[in-house]
């Protein structure tokens, strides 16, 4: 019973947890999906961005108290603008799904919407870890070794 309660218990926490990229892994999907040079933004930044947002994890989500929105996913993308987590007032849902799939260990539906974020005006400017962490710093190191 105990090794049950044990292994239940290690489950549960795999499933919260979700999948957390290492770095080259997270740098090959991303190529794989098209990202390197889309609207002319590099591999590194993307791995860059996505490090210093959620250190790779696609199940990382952080409440902003400031306008009651939520940041969901890898790429923490923001309830407010771009999905619907049906709580955030006013919210726009410009890539038309639902915050919880930005949530899943496949990042497909993460990736289609942050290439929606950055053909916006604001393109990569919109994550503020990228403009903080990534900008006008050397990247290489995020793609190093990666064979991207």
């Amino acid at each position: 019973m105990k090794a049950l309660l044990v292994l239940g218990l290690l489950l549960l926490s795999a499933t919260v947890q979700g999948k957390i990229y290492e770095r080259c892994e997270f740098a090959r999907a991303l190529k794989a999906r098209g990202m390197d040079g889309f609207r002319g933004i590099s591999l590194p930044n993307w791995v860059c961005l996505a490090r210093w947002e959620s250190g790779y994890n696609t199940r990382a989500v952080n409440y902003n108290r400031g306008d009651r929105s939520t940041d969901y996913g890898i790429f923490q993308i923001n309830s407010r603008y771009w999905c619907n987590d049906g709580k955030t007032p006013g919210a726009v849902n410009a890539c038309g799904i639902p915050c919880s799939a930005l949530l899943q260990d496949d990042i497909s539906q993460a990736v289609a919407c942050a290439k929606r974020v950055v053909s916006d005006p604001q393109g990569i400017r919109a994550w503020v870890a990228w403009r903080s962490r990534c900008q006008n710093q050397d990247l290489t190191p995020y793609v190093r070794g990666c064979g991207v």
